[in-house]
């Protein structure tokens, strides 16, 4: 099957029409027709029922859609890769990230500079009470948030960063003098929650909804930014896990940050819209692949964040 063949099947199974199908790859409809009657006649049964009326597609016809379009996707990657490298990569790669986790791997960041000096990074920041709308929006190209990420339209890439929680208490709080804490302590709570919007399987990661052991973990006010959260812990209206981050870059006098003996391992990866993976956020991508693949001198602070193993 040659590779026009196939984008025009593939195309076809979009559009759903000959017509418009012919004009959007810029061939006659006589075109479409003829190469979709040799791909049924290659493999032996219809891959689209047509009528007066509607054309959609057979089982086969969609199974071989799933089978093609993978493959159609990583030659147009592998030729867009080519003839950006022969070009040389220029242009803007719009980076989402949350609060202050891009300062956490500086040598991805220096990576990507100096292979693309001619590339300019623009970073948004993505807010808890909407973390997939930037990239979803196509505001930004690729972005750092924390994982799962278990989106239809969403692929996740490598772990570029690992840390632990700690809880965030007012420096008012029964648990501020505490060396650590347990996460069987957050059945005191209250503990913030996000919008009902948010995932709550991405929420659980940091906030979960009962203790080790099975006990609730009460409900406070929701937040939409890490900010909001931090002012609200502050004011005394609840506690929080958060990242370990999070003592370095947001002291505060009204917050204590309290060790949990037993705290799950927080993973931060890069994810952008299947359908949209740009050269750029590709570019970005590997620089972040081969940095965290070198060997990295060891920590002097065993309970700071570290880059990803």
């Amino acid at each position: 099957m040659e590779l026009r063949d196939i984008e025009i099947f593939l195309v076809l199974t979009e559009e759903l029409h000959f017509g418009r199908t012919a004009e959007r790859l810029l061939v006659s409809s006589a075109r479409v027709s003829q190469a979709i009657k040799q791909q049924e006649r290659r493999i032996g049964a219809p891959l689209f029922e047509r009528t007066s009326r509607r054309v959609a597609l057979t089982p086969i016809g969609r199974q071989l859609r799933d089978d093609l379009a993978a493959g159609y996707q990583l030659i147009q990657d592998g030729i867009e890769r080519a003839a950006a490298a022969a070009r040389g990569l220029s242009g803007t790669l719009r980076l989402g990230t949350m609060d202050a986790t891009l300062a956490e791997i500086p040598d991805v960041l220096d990576t990507f500079r100096t292979r693309h000096p001619d590339c300019e990074l623009r970073i948004r920041e993505a807010h808890i009470g909407d973390p997939f709308g930037l990239l979803r929006s196509g505001e930004v190209d690729l972005q750092l948030v924390w994982l799962p990420v278990e989106e239809p339209d969403l692929t996740v890439g490598p772990i570029v960063l690992t840390e632990p929680l700690v809880l965030a208490v007012s420096a008012r709080h029964e648990f501020a003098g505490r060396t650590s804490v347990s996460i069987e302590d957050l059945a005191i709570g209250p503990v913030f929650r996000t919008d009902d919007s948010v995932p709550a399987y991405w929420a659980e990661a940091i906030n979960p909804t009962q203790t080790p052991s099975g006990k609730p973990i009460p409900r406070g006010p929701s937040s939409a930014t890490a900010h909001e959260t931090l002012t609200a812990i502050a004011a005394g209206l609840g506690i929080s896990p958060v990242p370990l981050h999070a003592v370095k870059y947001f002291p505060r006098g009204d917050i204590a940050y309290i060790p949990i003996h037993d705290s799950p391992t927080l993973a931060w990866g890069l994810v952008w819209r299947t359908a949209a993976y740009s050269p750029l956020a590709q570019a970005f991508t590997r620089a972040a692949t081969d940095t965290l693949a070198a060997p990295t001198e060891p920590t002097k602070n065993p309970t700071s964040s570290t880059r990803r193993p």
